[in-house]
């Protein structure tokens, strides 16, 4: 394996570093306080191509990999972004990319992937209802045919930029569970113009990542064409693993660069700060967990870097990207945890952002998947029984 950093991936990181300094944890802290989207921080993502790393060059992409929207995430995430470097990059410069590009009829790629690539266009992901929860088998959401259209009805949950979005590629069951062979046949998923008058988004006030909204999503006799199935009809399981995990992956490049930040800052601190006449970090109760956890991130990120140069060439990576996302979860929690306490006092202060760190990178516990999930997959992969 070479560990030589290619041009590409140094371009990317200086770049990434660039933004970050432009839009640094004051930023994201106002940002966060009002509610608001970062539509200037979105914009410059486009100005960087950032938006278009999967999408490639016939469509005015980048035309690049898993490998370098990991580093653009993880880089954006550590340099002061925190996890809006990996939030405003994942749903639609990653997986709606990657499912059109991949799955996507010729016209598909043609409407979409420009508009991606250009930051003009933001996709939403409806998989989550609030019934089925992480067994996306059990979607209830459901699309009839009636001719050569078919009309959607369902509910998701938790769904980020629903309100904004132009587009949402919706997780649906074409032939019910009960008359399936197999529980990943018929699922199909649509792309949905968010404007259409029979979806209702409503945000779920929540702990964190205020800078974006995740709501309810309620569909009502929604309309669409046929030309509108991503992939083929009942067959659209293949399509939304593809978009998973790359999501996998994300979620690891911001845990270890949330922890990362979060380390960083504290050492800086720690360095600053004295008490008793010392500076803080000469005790080896302060440095000690600091360096175990930025020792356990550096490990998780190159399982990332492996896991995406599995999905790059076309190998299967459920297993690596389960481990990746579960021990970058690990180390970063833990980066953020040891990190705040070091600050002691002042980490509860928003002013030292690390308790806004803290909150932003609990929620990877939980999403894409929950570590128990991945904990699941990876004993299975390793030997275990399955458990689900």
């Amino acid at each position: 394996m070479d560990f030589a950093t290619e041009e590409t991936h140094s371009l990317i990181q200086s770049t990434a570093t660039e933004i970050a300094g432009e839009y640094g944890p004051e930023y994201w802290r106002e940002k966060e306080q009002k509610g608001e989207f970062a539509a200037d921080f979105w914009d410059e993502l486009a100005a960087a191509d950032f938006h278009g790393l999967l999408v490639p060059e016939e469509y005015d992409g980048a035309g690049m990999g898993m490998q370098e929207m990991g580093v653009a995430m993880e880089t954006l995430c550590a340099e002061g972004c925190g996890m809006a470097g990996t939030w405003y990059l994942v749903l639609t410069g990653g997986m709606a990319a990657l499912g059109i590009r991949d799955y996507g009829t010729p016209e598909q790629r043609e409407r979409y992937l420009p508009d991606i690539a250009a930051g003009n266009r933001n996709f939403s992901i409806g998989i989550t209802e609030p019934e089925a929860g992480t067994n996306t088998l059990n979607v209830a959401t459901h699309a009839e045919r009636d001719g050569d259209e078919f009309v959607l009805n369902g509910e998701k949950a938790w769904i980020t930029f629903s309100d904004i979005a132009d587009n949402m590629i919706l997780v649906t069951r074409t032939t019910p569970k009960s008359e399936v062979e197999r529980g990943t046949d018929g699922i199909s998923l649509f792309v949905v113009d968010m404007d259409d008058p029979g979806i209702e988004t409503s945000p779920i006030e929540k702990h964190g990542i205020n800078y974006s909204n995740s709501c309810e999503v309620f569909i009502d006799d929604v309309r669409v064409p046929e030309e509108n199935l991503l992939g083929e009809e009942d067959g659209g399981w293949e399509p939304l693993v593809h978009m998973i995990n790359p999501e996998r992956i994300g979620f690891a490049a911001a845990g270890t660069g949330i922890g990362t930040l979060a380390a960083d800052a504290a050492i800086e601190y720690a360095n600053d700060r004295e008490v008793f006449g010392r500076p803080v970090g000469e005790h080896q109760g302060v440095s000690f967990p600091i360096t175990k956890a930025y020792a356990r991130m550096e490990t998780a990120s190159v399982m990332r870097e492996k896991a995406a140069w599995k999905f790059d060439n076309g190998e299967d990576c459920a297993y690596e990207t389960n481990v990746a996302k579960a021990t970058a979860v690990e180390a970063g929690i833990e980066a953020v945890k040891q990190s705040m306490q070091a600050f002691g006092g002042w980490g509860y202060a928003k002013e030292y952002d690390v308790e806004r760190w803290w909150r932003e990178i609990n929620l990877t516990r939980l999403a894409p998947v929950t570590q128990q999930m991945a904990y699941n997959h990876i004993s299975q992969q390793i030997g275990f029984p399955k458990s689900y």
